[in-house]
């Protein structure tokens, strides 16, 4: 649990073109996983759904900071 706070907190540390880099190289590991566990290659199945959570927690982090720079008006 702390480690998800801890996270977070992270995240909301850095600026939006450190999170979207993040997000990207997740993105790309997560394709990595993919590809190996299509082929039974990965025997640790559960990366799959890390790194999809982590994806997650950084477009919610995205988001928010998105609306605060906006003042709220996304469309």
């Amino acid at each position: 649990m702390k480690e998800k706070k801890t996270f977070i907190k992270d995240l909301q540390d850095k600026s939006i073109k450190e999170l979207v880099q993040m997000r990207r190289t997740l993105k790309q590991e997560l394709y990595g996983y993919k590809m190996k566990n299509a082929i039974k290659g990965l025997k640790e199945t559960h990366k799959i759904w890390d790194v999809r959570v982590k994806i997650a927690r950084i477009n919610t982090v995205l988001t928010h900071k998105n609306k605060e720079q906006n003042g709220g008006n996304m469309k």
